[in-house]
């Protein structure tokens, strides 16, 4: 992963951490249920958006590094790779 890419995930991770803190503490505070899930909604999209952020690298990075070495065996591979997790994708 990029060093950039790093960075960036890991600020906004730290700030979904703080948003799932603050979900648990709506929960503890028994605040109203409409709230708590558009709060779990806002999480689940900012986790979406790191995913995507990091798959995008993943393809710029280690897809395009296998698609340039030639090797066909580790091209099947990290495609195989990307369609599994693209599959299991909840979208």
């Amino acid at each position: 992963m990029r060093d950039d890419i790093k960075t960036s995930c890991q600020k906004r991770l730290s700030r979904i951490e703080g948003q799932v803190r603050g979900l648990s503490k709506m929960v503890e505070d028994n605040r109203y249920c409409i709230d708590i899930v558009t709060q779990i909604s806002a999480v689940r999209a900012a986790l979406r958006r790191v995913e995507e952020e990091i798959l995008r690298d993943h393809v710029s990075h280690c897809v395009e590094h296998a698609i340039a070495s030639g090797d066909k065996a580790d091209q099947r591979q990290k495609i195989a790779e990307l369609m599994d997790v693209i599959s299991r994708s909840d979208r």
